[in-house]
């Protein structure tokens, strides 16, 4: 196309008059513009940038690890309903996912861009819903759904948050080492939203006095009322300091995404600017699914962060119950993420605190590597189906949408399936010991089942096809279309200015 436009433009010139294209030789070589440089995001945009992934990993730690032991030590929801709000709130959770990606693909350019107004607007919905999970309503026999309620609303608002901001990876820059870098400094601020969500809720909570409640079979009237009162006490204690953990996170939330607002722009790619429309959402969607790469990708991560949601959702109840670690689990939580050399040890291992304060350390180190490291191949991915499909644009939603869609209903199930089988084992609501079942079934939660779910995922990552030489020619054959289509725009600017000369 350029090619022809500028063949195009030199035969008009061949028609000109030699004076005419003397007298406006000069002028035409003046409003040539020299090619322009490759911009470059400053630290200060990515950075910004960088900020809006800790709102989504600061609340996702809070509520994987603290949930689930709210529910039923907190606010005293039976097993089997605590197990109904998990696993609906997950399953929603993934729905909503590709039913915001397709909003999100069907949504016009505006002032702010396409998938800025989406953070903006779910903002302040997913804040107080956020803050509503962690209050304890004073109707008992509605609480239940108050907080599938509440927890589904805000894995809504959530998710119009994340999925644009997650898709934003492609927008912030046409340069692909540009978004790496800025990947790359959003998986460093996203590791250090895991650990700050994780040290908030822990540490605070950590500091109340959860009461529990020994067997009272042979204990007298006048003990049962004090440990009643005393417990009383500390519960609503308990209460007020999560409470005061959701307000301080819900404060990073607002700030992250204030400056996520201001510090980050928007832009299209220059060849996506030249198709005349999208699209359609099906179609992209049965391309997406049919694109080999994704394929292994989305599945690897399925597993693996099947394997991370069975441990941070369980993880506490080991810690206390399993471990008898009731007064240090919060500590522990700061440095555990769990790998399967570690995990062995851990269930191998006599009951040591020392020994599990190292296990959680050496497992910290690799978080990052199997959980976190897949969103940063998640773009590669795109550019290869963008090179194999040049002439479709808007399916990065899709991509991101369906790439968390199958890992947050899987892991809704998982942690359903973990729920109901405490309390098939005998789970004592609020009880400073729990039978042996239950210790046993709380072992192989965090340690079994997330060693054969990592050890499947590293093995679809063997399979993954694109690799650093084919991501190389991937960069190169993008920028030669970038070029392309930059080209082709000066080439129309071109042809238009002989056009009105003529």
């Amino acid at each position: 196309m350029a090619k022809g436009e500028g063949a195009e433009s030199g035969s008009a010139a061949g028609l000109l008059p030699t004076s005419i294209l003397q007298a406006t030789e000069r002028p035409a070589q003046v409003k040539k513009e020299p090619k322009k440089k490759k911009q470059q995001l400053s630290v200060c945009s990515k950075l910004c940038y960088a900020l809006g992934g800790a709102p989504y990993q600061v609340t996702g730690c809070a509520l994987g690890f603290f949930l689930q032991i709210y529910l039923l030590d907190v606010a005293q929801v039976g097993p089997f309903s605590a197990s109904i709000i998990l696993f609906v709130g997950r399953a929603w959770d993934a729905i909503t996912d590709p039913l915001v990606g397709f909003c999100i693909s069907k949504s016009s350019w505006t002032c702010l861009g396409r998938l800025m107004p989406w953070i903006i607007f779910s903002t302040p919905l997913a804040v107080i819903s956020y803050f509503l999970i962690w209050f304890v309503p004073d109707f008992p026999h509605g609480q239940t759904y108050w907080y599938l309620l509440f927890y589904c609303l805000f894995e809504t608002m959530v998710t119009c948050f994340h999925v644009p901001y997650s898709a934003l990876t492609m927008f912030i820059s046409t340069e692909q080492t540009e978004r790496d870098s800025a990947t790359a400094y959003r998986m460093t601020v996203e590791v250090l939203g895991t650990v700050l969500g994780t040290a908030i809720q822990g540490q605070i909570v950590g500091q109340a006095d959860t009461p529990c409640f020994q067997d009272l079979n042979n204990s007298t009237v006048a003990s049962q009322s004090a440990n009643h009162t005393h417990g009383t006490t500390s519960h609503r204690e308990t209460q007020k300091a999560y409470l005061l953990a959701a307000g301080v996170i819900v404060c990073i939330y607002v700030i992250c995404a204030v400056i996520l607002t201001l510090g980050v722009r928007e832009q299209r790619e220059p060849y996506e600017a030249q198709q005349a429309e999208p699209i359609a959402y099906f179609r992209g969607l049965r391309l997406v699914m049919s694109h080999g790469p994704y394929i292994k990708l989305i599945t690897g991560f399925l597993f693996t962060s099947l394997a991370f949601m069975l441990v941070e959702g369980n993880f506490v109840l080991f810690c206390t119950y399993t471990l008898g670690f009731r007064n240090e689990f919060q500590n522990l939580l700061l440095a555990i993420m769990s790998a399967v050399p570690f995990l062995v040890l851990v269930a191998l291992m006599e009951s040591n605190l020392i020994i599990t304060y190292v296990v959680a350390v050496a497992a910290g180190i690799s978080v990052a590597a199997a959980f976190l490291l897949p969103w940063s191949m998640l773009p590669d991915v795109i550019d290869d189906f963008h090179l194999k499909q040049p002439h479709f644009h808007g399916t990065e939603p899709i991509f991101f949408s369906f790439y968390v869609f199958f890992t947050k209903f899987a892991s809704g199930v998982s942690l359903g399936i973990s729920t109901l089988s405490l309390d098939f084992a005998g789970y004592q609501t609020r009880g400073c010991s729990q039978p042996e079942r239950v210790k046993f079934t709380l072992n192989m939660l965090v340690t079994m089942a997330p060693i054969v779910l990592i050890l499947l995922g590293l093995l679809l990552f063997k399979l993954y096809p694109i690799d650093e030489e084919r991501r190389r020619q991937n960069k190169k054959a993008l920028q030669a279309l970038r070029d392309e289509a930059s080209s082709s725009g000066c080439s129309e600017t071109d042809s238009t200015e002989l056009a009105s000369i003529l």
